[in-house]
Protein backbone atom coordinates (compact mmCIF):
# COMPACT_ATOMS: atom_id res chain seq x y z
CA UNK A 1 0.00 0.00 0.00
CA UNK A 2 1.00 3.66 -0.83
CA UNK A 3 2.37 5.83 2.04
CA UNK A 4 0.28 9.17 1.80
CA UNK A 5 2.16 10.61 4.60
CA UNK A 6 5.43 11.36 2.90
CA UNK A 7 6.34 12.07 -0.64
CA UNK A 8 8.48 9.61 -2.79
CA UNK A 9 11.40 10.78 -4.53
CA UNK A 10 11.50 12.25 -8.53
CA UNK A 11 7.62 13.48 -7.88
CA UNK A 12 7.34 15.40 -11.60
CA UNK A 13 7.04 18.75 -11.21
CA UNK A 14 4.41 20.85 -12.45
CA UNK A 15 4.82 23.34 -14.73
CA UNK A 16 2.72 27.01 -14.50
CA UNK A 17 -0.05 26.70 -17.54
CA UNK A 18 -1.35 29.96 -16.93
CA UNK A 19 -4.06 28.52 -14.76
CA UNK A 20 -4.67 30.60 -12.00
CA UNK A 21 -2.79 33.91 -13.91
CA UNK A 22 -6.57 35.57 -13.61
CA UNK A 23 -7.22 35.27 -10.05
CA UNK A 24 -5.54 37.99 -8.15
CA UNK A 25 -7.73 41.15 -7.90
CA UNK A 26 -11.14 38.45 -8.50
CA UNK A 27 -13.63 38.43 -5.88
CA UNK A 28 -14.83 35.08 -3.73
CA UNK A 29 -18.24 33.68 -5.15
CA UNK A 30 -21.06 34.06 -3.30
CA UNK A 31 -21.61 30.05 -3.05
CA UNK A 32 -22.34 27.65 0.39
CA UNK A 33 -19.98 24.63 0.83
CA UNK A 34 -20.28 22.15 2.82
CA UNK A 35 -17.90 21.89 5.48
CA UNK A 36 -16.49 18.78 7.45
CA UNK A 37 -17.95 20.50 10.85
CA UNK A 38 -21.08 20.09 9.75
CA UNK A 39 -21.69 23.59 8.60
CA UNK A 40 -22.45 25.26 5.61
CA UNK A 41 -19.72 28.35 4.59
CA UNK A 42 -19.83 30.93 2.21
CA UNK A 43 -16.22 32.31 1.99
CA UNK A 44 -17.71 35.67 -0.08
CA UNK A 45 -19.04 36.82 3.67
CA UNK A 46 -16.35 35.91 5.56
CA UNK A 47 -14.51 38.89 6.74
CA UNK A 48 -10.77 39.35 7.29
CA UNK A 49 -7.97 37.17 5.67
CA UNK A 50 -8.67 33.44 4.42
CA UNK A 51 -6.04 31.17 3.54
CA UNK A 52 -7.96 28.59 0.54
CA UNK A 53 -5.73 25.96 -0.06
CA UNK A 54 -7.52 23.84 -2.91
CA UNK A 55 -6.06 20.09 -3.39
CA UNK A 56 -6.66 17.36 -6.18
CA UNK A 57 -8.04 14.83 -3.56
CA UNK A 58 -6.37 12.92 -0.25
CA UNK A 59 -5.60 9.63 -0.07
CA UNK A 60 -6.73 7.47 2.03
CA UNK A 61 -4.58 4.77 3.90
CA UNK A 62 -6.42 1.83 3.12
CA UNK A 63 -7.48 2.85 -0.44
CA UNK A 64 -5.16 2.46 -3.43
CA UNK A 65 -4.67 5.80 -5.15
CA UNK A 66 -5.76 6.48 -8.64
CA UNK A 67 -3.26 4.20 -11.21
CA UNK A 68 -0.46 6.74 -12.40
CA UNK A 69 -1.28 9.44 -9.46
CA UNK A 70 2.48 10.00 -8.89
CA UNK A 71 3.25 10.47 -12.70
CA UNK A 72 0.90 13.49 -12.31
CA UNK A 73 2.72 16.84 -12.31
CA UNK A 74 1.27 18.43 -8.71
CA UNK A 75 -1.22 15.69 -8.45
CA UNK A 76 0.78 14.06 -5.45
CA UNK A 77 1.28 14.96 -1.61
CA UNK A 78 -2.75 16.52 -0.38
CA UNK A 79 -1.71 14.81 2.79
CA UNK A 80 1.81 16.15 3.61
CA UNK A 81 -0.04 19.67 2.25
CA UNK A 82 -2.94 19.41 4.77
CA UNK A 83 -0.33 18.21 7.74
CA UNK A 84 2.00 21.16 6.62
CA UNK A 85 -1.21 23.96 7.32
CA UNK A 86 -2.22 22.10 10.29
CA UNK A 87 1.02 22.33 12.24
CA UNK A 88 1.28 25.72 11.22
CA UNK A 89 -2.43 26.82 11.92
CA UNK A 90 -1.70 28.69 15.07
CA UNK A 91 0.57 30.73 13.81
CA UNK A 92 -1.32 31.40 11.09
CA UNK A 93 -4.32 32.23 13.51
CA UNK A 94 -2.37 34.61 15.23
CA UNK A 95 -1.89 36.82 12.48
CA UNK A 96 -5.52 36.70 11.80
CA UNK A 97 -5.72 33.94 8.72
CA UNK A 98 -8.35 31.53 8.62
CA UNK A 99 -7.21 28.35 7.38
CA UNK A 100 -9.88 26.15 4.31
CA UNK A 101 -8.77 23.29 2.51
CA UNK A 102 -10.95 22.77 -0.58
CA UNK A 103 -11.36 19.72 -2.79
CA UNK A 104 -14.26 17.76 -4.87
CA UNK A 105 -14.34 14.93 -2.69
CA UNK A 106 -17.34 14.65 -0.48
CA UNK A 107 -18.13 15.42 2.48
CA UNK A 108 -17.90 12.01 4.32
CA UNK A 109 -14.78 10.97 2.24
CA UNK A 110 -13.15 14.77 3.93
CA UNK A 111 -14.44 13.93 7.07
CA UNK A 112 -12.68 10.53 7.49
CA UNK A 113 -9.42 12.33 6.57
CA UNK A 114 -9.68 15.78 9.25
CA UNK A 115 -10.43 13.35 12.03
CA UNK A 116 -7.79 11.04 11.26
CA UNK A 117 -5.26 14.18 10.69
CA UNK A 118 -6.85 16.10 13.96
CA UNK A 119 -7.37 19.32 11.60
CA UNK A 120 -8.16 22.42 13.45
CA UNK A 121 -9.76 23.90 10.67
CA UNK A 122 -12.35 22.92 7.82
CA UNK A 123 -12.40 21.46 4.95
CA UNK A 124 -14.81 22.20 2.42
CA UNK A 125 -16.37 20.26 -0.26
CA UNK A 126 -16.78 21.72 -3.56
CA UNK A 127 -18.40 18.21 -5.12
CA UNK A 128 -20.49 20.13 -7.87
CA UNK A 129 -17.43 22.21 -8.99
CA UNK A 130 -19.55 25.39 -8.63
CA UNK A 131 -16.79 27.38 -6.59
CA UNK A 132 -13.94 25.87 -8.97
CA UNK A 133 -16.10 26.89 -12.04
CA UNK A 134 -17.17 30.60 -10.76
CA UNK A 135 -13.69 31.09 -10.25
CA UNK A 136 -11.77 29.66 -13.62
CA UNK A 137 -10.16 27.19 -11.41
CA UNK A 138 -7.47 24.46 -12.95
CA UNK A 139 -9.14 21.45 -13.21
CA UNK A 140 -7.90 18.25 -14.00
CA UNK A 141 -9.73 14.54 -14.96
CA UNK A 142 -7.93 11.70 -13.27
CA UNK A 143 -9.95 8.21 -13.72
CA UNK A 144 -13.06 9.69 -14.62
CA UNK A 145 -13.06 12.05 -11.99
CA UNK A 146 -12.93 16.21 -12.29
CA UNK A 147 -10.05 17.26 -9.54
CA UNK A 148 -8.54 20.67 -9.30
CA UNK A 149 -5.30 21.47 -9.60
CA UNK A 150 -3.22 22.48 -6.72
CA UNK A 151 -3.91 26.54 -6.12
CA UNK A 152 -3.57 28.76 -2.71
CA UNK A 153 -5.37 31.91 -2.52
CA UNK A 154 -4.94 34.41 0.58
CA UNK A 155 -8.23 36.76 0.63
CA UNK A 156 -8.74 39.87 2.33
CA UNK A 157 -12.55 40.49 2.65
CA UNK A 158 -13.47 38.81 0.12
CA UNK A 159 -10.88 39.20 -2.58
CA UNK A 160 -8.01 37.18 -3.83
CA UNK A 161 -4.53 38.87 -3.20
CA UNK A 162 -2.21 36.83 -3.32
CA UNK A 163 -1.76 32.85 -4.73
CA UNK A 164 0.52 30.12 -4.99
CA UNK A 165 0.31 28.00 -8.33
CA UNK A 166 1.58 25.69 -8.91
CA UNK A 167 2.78 24.45 -6.06
CA UNK A 168 5.82 22.28 -5.68
CA UNK A 169 6.94 20.48 -3.04
CA UNK A 170 3.42 20.24 -1.60
CA UNK A 171 4.46 20.22 1.46
CA UNK A 172 6.73 23.43 1.54
CA UNK A 173 3.03 25.68 0.59
CA UNK A 174 2.34 26.31 4.08
CA UNK A 175 5.39 27.70 5.28
CA UNK A 176 5.58 29.92 1.88
CA UNK A 177 1.97 31.15 3.09
CA UNK A 178 2.86 31.65 6.35
CA UNK A 179 6.52 33.71 5.21
CA UNK A 180 3.73 36.23 2.77
CA UNK A 181 1.22 36.26 5.82
CA UNK A 182 4.57 37.93 8.00
CA UNK A 183 5.73 39.90 5.50
CA UNK A 184 2.15 41.48 4.21
CA UNK A 185 0.21 42.44 7.68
Amino acid sequence: MTNIYELPANLPEPVDDGGASHLVGSPLPDIVLNSTSGIEVNLARLAGTLVLYCYPMTGRPDVALPAGWDEIPGARGCTPQTCAYRDLNKEMRKLGAIIFGISTQDGAYQQEMAQRLHLPFDILSDSALHFAKALRLPLMEVAGMTLMKRVTMIVRDGVIVQTHYPIFPTHEDAPRVLQWLLTHP
